[in-house]
């Protein structure tokens, strides 16, 4: 198929969708034919976290998302700079963190 060929696809963006809904871990599982991921928002002073999205898709649509944010992370580190993971017990001093997960007290 050419590129003259190609149908563009058309997407919809509902104002509601389009505001995004913030989340700090994801938690996965998979079974033969489905992986789940669930979108959770961890907030310091919270007795429960809250699953905020559920996303199902199949196994292929997984590994495709997989290289699309490998693909994307390093496109954002060659623009802005490496992306530093946190020890959980060994917080870093530079770049970002994984807060609010090494957050023990909320102080306004």
């Amino acid at each position: 198929m050419t590129d003259n060929n190609q149908q563009q696809l058309q997407l919809e963006l509902k104002p509601e969708v389009a505001e995004g809904t913030y989340a700090n871990l994801a938690i996965i599982t998979h079974s033969s034919s489905e992986f789940i991921t669930d979108f959770v928002q961890m907030m310091p002073g919270m007795a429960k976290a809250q699953v905020k999205s559920r996303i199902i898709m199949a196994p292929e649509h997984a590994k495709r998302l997989l290289f699309a944010l490998q693909d994307n992370i390093q496109k954002y580190e060659q623009q802005f700079g490496q992306i530093r993971l946190a020890q959980p017990q060994q917080p870093s001093s530079e770049g970002r963190t994984i807060a609010p997960f090494t957050i023990k007290k909320g102080e306004a």
